[in-house]
C-alpha cells in the first residue's frame, strides 16, 4: 500500500512532525536543500495565537468541563501550554487541519467572528509554516456574557 503525501495526519501521533521537502542537488537554491519539520505543536500555537487576536473571542476550549480540566492540565509539567487548550491539529507533510473550541463575547455575530478566526488562522499558518491549510473547523461551545465573572479573576471587595 502506497502513502497518500496529501492526507492529513493519517496513523501519525500526535508527537510527530511533518516535513516540508525542498528540491536537492547542486543545480538548487541553498534555501531549497534539505527538509524542514514542523512538529504538530507548532502548528497548535501559532493557530491558537491567531485565533485569540480576534475581537469577539472570549478564550478557546469552550465548555466549563474542558476549561476545569484544562486549568488543572496547565499545572502539571511536561503538559500542553494554555496557548493550545481548545486547539487540535493534524499535519501532514503539505497540509494542515485545525480544529477550534471557542467562547465568544455576547452580542458579537458568531458568524463574522468565525469567519475572521478563519481567516486570520489560515493566513498566520500558512504564512509561517508554508503548510496548506485545508480546513478551520470551529465549535462555538459557549458564550460570556457581561456579567459573569471568571474564576481566576480576584474579588473587588477584598481587602488588599
Amino acid at each position: 500500500m502506497t502513502e497518500n503525501s496529501n492526507s492529513i495526519g493519517l496513523g501519525k501521533r500526535p508527537d510527530e512532525v511533518s516535513a516540508l521537502k525542498g528540491r536537492t542537488g547542486a543545480g538548487a537554491p541553498a534555501e531549497t536543500r534539505g527538509k524542514t519539520s514542523i512538529a504538530d505543536g507548532v502548528v497548535a500555537k501559532i493557530a491558537g495565537m491567531a485565533a485569540r487576536e480576534i475581537p469577539g473571542i472570549h478564550a478557546l476550549e469552550g465548555s466549563a468541563m474542558g476549561r476545569a480540566f484544562g486549568a488543572v492540565r496547565e499545572r502539571v509539567p511536561g503538559t500542553a501550554s494554555g496557548v493550545t487548550r481548545g486547539v487540535k491539529v493534524e499535519v501532514g507533510e503539505r497540509q494542515a487541519a485545525i480544529d477550534l473550541d471557542v467562547v465568544v463575547e455576547y452580542g458579537v455575530s458568531i458568524v463574522d467572528v468565525a469567519a475572521d478566526v478563519r481567516t486570520n488562522v489560515i493566513g498566520a499558518v500558512e504564512r509561517m509554516t508554508g503548510l496548506e491549510v485545508v480546513e478551520v473547523n470551529i465549535a462555538v461551545d459557549d458564550v460570556h456574557l457581561p456579567d459573569e465573572e471568571e474564576e481566576s479573576e480576584p474579588d473587588e471587595g477584598r481587602v488588599r
